[in-house]
């Protein structure tokens, strides 16, 4: 099984995830059925479902830790797992007009961590994978940082000023992260909370497009954990890491992070 298969199922997993939301989506604000809440648990469910079918029939002996399934923890012991989150932005999914969700499908292997992730945006047409490189763009002037728009970091302001960043309220993750992939903006900063779901997928892509990738206080991401909860991230353009590092630190007032940003962040 070669990582080109694994990074073409990711792709092919996250488009068809992507592309049944968008009819189930259509559908429902074209009979004006019930959104919001209830239209982003529909599409979680409908999209768990093609997901977890396809990897049964594609990698029966691997094991899968979703968002929308019970946790089954021996996967901890495998030594492949698929990590999903079937709709991220569930309730930006739920909003007329909202294009900021997205399908994330990741694959953690033992010693390897993420070898393989694609995140569609399905209201933009796209499906960002670890096959795919982009052309690495100028930083914007201001930079630019995406930050959710329901839970931006406390530090906010504070970071903004002392680097002269421009906050950009967005919100599904992986919306974020592929915005710092795709040159849109500078950095992706979270500090309120996420799980391994949340950020595997588009960790993966950010790495293998060259972007710096780890937690707020410059430790590594790891996956497929007894406890899945991962609290905080930082994906930015590997030249502006160790200064936002540094500076993160200081309005949380802690001391620097040891050492500067490690190559095993900036690099997949």
């Amino acid at each position: 099984m070669s990582r080109l298969e694994d990074d073409a199922l990711a792709v092919e997993l996250a488009g068809a995830a992507g592309a049944l939301l968008l009819s189930v989506r259509e559908e429902a604000f074209a009979e004006g059925a019930p959104v919001g809440r209830l239209l982003g648990e529909l599409g979680d469910r409908r999209a768990n479902e093609l997901i977890l079918e396809r990897l049964r029939l594609d990698r029966p002996v691997d094991s899968v830790l979703s968002e929308e399934s019970a946790d089954d923890r021996s996967r901890v012991d495998a030594d492949r797992v698929w990590i999903i989150d079937p709709l991220d932005g569930s309730r930006e999914f739920g909003l007329a007009g909202r294009s900021d969700w997205a399908v994330h499908v990741a694959l953690w292997e033992r010693g390897k961590e993420v070898t393989a992730a694609a995140v569609a945006l399905p209201a933009l047409g796209t499906v960002v994978g670890t096959q795919d490189r982009q052309a690495s763009s100028a930083v914007h002037s201001p930079p630019r940082v995406l930050v959710s728009d329901s839970r931006p970091p406390a530090f906010l302001t504070q970071l903004c000023a002392r680097l002269g960043m421009a906050a950009v309220p967005m919100g599904s993750a992986g919306a974020k992260a592929m915005g710092v992939v795709r040159g849109d903006a500078d950095a992706y900063v979270h500090a309120g909370g996420q799980w391994e779901w949340d950020s595997a997928a588009p960790v993966g892509v950010a790495l293998a497009h060259g972007l710096h990738a780890s937690r707020l206080d410059g430790s590594r991401l790891r996956y497929n954990q007894a406890n899945p909860y991962l609290p905080d991230l930082l994906i930015c353009r590997p030249e502006l890491a160790d200064q936002m590092l540094t500076t993160i630190a200081a309005v949380q007032g802690r001391g620097r992070p040891g050492g500067s940003a490690s190559d095993e962040n900036s690099h997949r």
